[in-house]
C-alpha cells in the first residue's frame, strides 16, 4: 500500500513527490517513457526563478535526481487506468497493479500534429516535433516553424543559430508567446515571419522538399524547405482517465487551483489540467500543491 501514486515523471509529477516524501508519505512514480516530460528538450529556461540559463535537460536531471534521493521510488510502467473505491485506489499497468491511498495524476501532453497528408510517414524525413532534438540536421538549410506559442518561438530562435532561414508562419498576427522571445526573433536576418497563414500541404518525394503555405485571403505561396517544426499545441494524455474523472472539451482535467479533480482522492497537475497558464513554474506550482493536498486528505 503507498501513500500516494503519482502519474507522470516530469515537472509538476517530480515536484509532488518531493513534497509528498518531504511529508514522509510512501510515494511512487509511474513514467510511460522518460522523466522531465517537454522540458528536456528545451535548450535554455531563462523564466525560471533562481535558474537562469540552465538546460532542459539539466534542470529534468536534478529535479528527478531530487525526488530520487529523498526516497520516491519510480518505475517506467504506462499507467492504464485508474480503479477507484471508497476506502482505496488501484492504479493498473500493463504490468502490475498498485494499491493506494490517493492519486495525483500528472501526465502532461502530446505533441498536436497539423493532420496534413503524409505527415505521418514525413516524420523524421523532414517533419520534426522537437527542434533541439533534430535541429542539428538542418545546418545551413531552410526550415519552417508552425505555432504562435511560446515553444515555438523558442524553436525558431533556436534553430536561427543552425539554419540558414527560418519561416516561422503563424495563423494570427500576434503571437501568444512572450514578447521579448519575439523581440528577438525580429532582430535576426534569418527569420521571417509569415503571419495569417496555415500550412496547407506537404510537398515531398522521399523527404520533404516544400510545403505549401495559404494566407487568411486564400492566396497560396510555395516554400522550399528542408524541414518543418511543427508547435502548435499539446494534446492532454488523460483518455485512459476519462471513466474516473471528469475532462472538458478539450479533454484536460477540470480542476482550479486546488488541484482537485471531481473524485475524492485523486489530484491533478500541470499541463494536463485545466488552467490559463502552462508554464515550467506553474506545472512546479500544481506539483506542491496537488501533493500538499493529497497529504491532507489521506491524513
Amino acid at each position: 500500500m503507498y501513500d500516494i501514486i503519482i502519474i507522470g515523471a516530469g515537472p509538476a509529477g517530480l515536484t509532488a513527490a518531493i513534497y509528498a516524501r518531504r511529508a514522509e508519505k510512501r510515494v511512487l512514480v509511474l513514467e510511460a517513457s522518460s522523466y522531465g516530460g517537454q522540458i528536456i528538450n528545451t535548450p535554455i529556461i531563462e523564466n525560471y526563478p533562481a535558474a537562469a540559463d540552465i538546460s532542459g535537460f539539466d534542470f529534468a536531471n536534478n529535479i528527478y535526481n531530487q525526488a530520487v534521493q529523498l526516497g520516491a521510488e519510480v518505475r517506467f510502467e504506462r499507467a492504464l487506468r485508474i480503479k477507484n473505491s471508497s476506502s482505496e485506489k488501484t492504479v493498473v499497468t500493463a504490468k502490475n497493479s498498485y494499491v493506494c491511498k490517493a492519486v495525483i495524476i500528472a501526465t502532461g501532453s502530446l505533441n498536436r500534429k497539423l493532420g496534413l497528408e503524409n505527415e505521418d510517414k514525413l516524420a523524421g524525413r523532414g517533419i520534426s516535433y522537437c527542434a533541439t532534438c533534430d535541429g542539428a540536421f538542418f545546418k545551413n538549410k531552410a526550415v519552417a516553424v508552425v505555432g504562435g506559442g511560446n515553444t515555438a518561438l523558442e524553436d525558431a530562435l533556436y534553430l536561427s543559430d543552425i539554419a540558414s532561414t527560418v519561416y516561422l508562419i503563424h495563423r494570427r498576427d500576434t503571437f501568444r508567446g512572450e514578447e521579448a522571445t519575439v523581440n528577438k526573433l525580429k532582430e535576426r536576418e534569418n527569420v521571417k515571419f509569415i503571419l495569417n497563414s496555415t500550412v496547407t500541404k506537404l510537398n515531398a518525394d522521399r523527404r520533404l522538399q516544400s510545403i505549401e503555405v495559404t494566407n487568411k485571403d486564400g492566396d497560396t505561396q510555395t516554400i522550399e524547405v528542408n524541414g518543418l517544426f511543427t508547435a502548435i499545441g499539446r494534446i492532454p494524455e488523460n483518455k485512459s482517465f476519462a471513466d474516473v474523472v471528469t475532462l472538458d472539451s478539450e479533454g484536460y482535467i477540470i480542476a482550479d487551483e486546488s488541484c482537485k479533480t471531481n473524485v475524492d482522492g485523486i489530484f491533478t497537475a500541470g499541463d494536463n489540467r485545466t488552467k490559463a497558464v502552462r508554464q515550467l513554474v506553474t506545472a512546479a506550482a500544481d506539483g506542491a500543491i496537488a501533493a500538499t493536498e493529497a497529504i491532507k486528505y489521506i491524513s
